[in-house]
């Protein structure tokens, strides 16, 4: 049975993730910086009758807790299939570059960014013993730059000093680890699951979570003959499905 590693999954897109994985066969890990919270939320699952699904306490902003979490996982399983870094925090909705302080944007960058890079080079081993192992950034529109750069994208004058900078330099990490893992087996995308209704924005998005969510699982399951060092945005890119960088 394949095997996946989700950050950030007790709610939201990371749990809806996790549970269209086990519709389709998977063993799924529930990374959750909070070890109840992820126990609820894979209890929740369990009463829907998904029981391949472990809890594992994984806050991605603590050195200590990734490796923690790196030798809990290897006494459970020798591979890992798909990693998905879907932790992420906003930093507040109003982020003027003049105006926001270098400690929201540290903490922004933490979690975006440092912990995506942390966990993965955690996990890169039990990675590198599936057959053919997957790595799904979960990123945002928010973070291409030639469209923050055209006035007449839609969202050109959502601007702000700590999230879009630290998707877009999420993109840019994406870029480099599938370059450098380019003539494996492994395939490493970007996927930005749409604005979306959750905690994250106040429920404003006008998008659902089970779309969002199978956005990130498309690409989790992407074939042998799938891309890779691509940024998947349906939002951004309606007819390609494929948005600039």
């Amino acid at each position: 049975m394949k095997t996946a590693l989700i950050t950030g999954a007790n709610k939201s897109i990371g749990f809806e993730a996790a549970r269209q994985l086990l519709q389709n066969g998977y063993t799924v890990y529930l990374g959750s910086r909070d070890l109840q919270k992820g126990q609820q939320a894979a209890q929740q699952l369990y009463a829907e009758g998904l029981t391949q699904v472990e809890p594992l306490q994984l806050d991605v902003t603590n050195s200590a807790s990734i490796a923690a979490a790196r030798q809990a996982l290897g006494q459970k399983t020798q591979a890992l299939d798909v990693l998905i870094n879907n932790a992420g925090i906003l930093g507040g909705m109003m982020q003027p570059p003049l105006g926001t302080s270098i400690g929201t944007i540290r903490e922004v960058f933490d979690t975006n960014v440092f912990g995506v890079i942390e966990v993965t080079q955690a996990f890169i081993d039990l990675l590198r013993q599936s057959p053919a192992p997957r790595i799904v950034n979960v990123t945002s529109g928010l973070g291409s730059l030639t469209l923050h750069n055209d006035p007449s994208w839609k969202y050109y004058p959502v601007k702000g000093a700590a999230y879009q900078p630290s998707k877009a330099a999420l993109n840019a990490y994406t870029i480099m680890l599938a370059y450098e893992l380019r003539d494996t087996p492994f395939k490493v995308n970007a996927v930005d699951p749409g604005y979306t209704a959750t905690d994250f924005n106040h429920h404003s998005g006008p998008g659902s979570v089970t779309d969002a969510a199978a956005r990130v699982v498309k690409a989790a399951l992407i074939g042998p003959d799938g891309p890779t060092s691509q940024f998947f945005s349906d939002d951004n890119a309606p007819e390609t499905g494929v948005s600039p960088w």
